[in-house]
């Protein structure tokens, strides 16, 4: 009985933590107060409004930031079969398997592409799996070679 082995856990990278996002919103909150205070004093008291709207907008856009960053993909390997798991930020999982013998990591980079656009891709008997979107284009050739490696290991 062969035993799986978790290779990687790869996630999105989110630059602000929660602790931050409070810190952002807070001063960001401040000063749409300040500012709304200073137009209701000289009579411009509708442009208060849009104060508020662009603080909504801003922390709308920052929540949905943070629920892409739900996103997992984890790679398992054993004796014969390479496995990944994808789980949606809803927690939908969704798994692809492919024989580690016959599976072939694709990934180099061709300078007439755009380097962010260049995927990481799995293929094996005419099936193919972009796996890594979110990664940088270093962290995926990176993770390629690692890939490799544990492929052929």
């Amino acid at each position: 009985m062969s035993e799986k082995t978790t290779l990687a856990v790869l996630a999105p990278n989110r630059s602000l933590d929660h602790r931050g996002f409070f810190i952002l919103m807070a001063i960001i909150s401040g000063v749409s107060f300040i500012s709304g205070v200073v137009f209701i004093s000289v009579g411009a008291w509708p442009v208060v409004g849009f104060f508020g709207l662009d603080v909504l907008l801003i922390y709308w856009a920052f929540k949905l930031n943070y629920r892409s960053g739900g996103l997992r993909e984890i790679i398992e390997l054993d004796d014969e079969t390479l496995k990944i798991t994808r789980i949606s930020p809803a927690g939908q999982a969704k798994t692809w398997q492919f024989n580690r013998y016959w599976v072939r990591v694709q990934h180099s980079f061709d300078p007439e592409e755009e380097y962010d656009n260049q995927p990481l891709i799995l293929t094996s008997h005419g099936r193919t799996l972009e796996i890594a979107g979110f990664l940088s284009p270093d962290e995926k050739i990176e993770f390629s070679e690692f890939l490799r490696k544990a492929l052929k290991a």
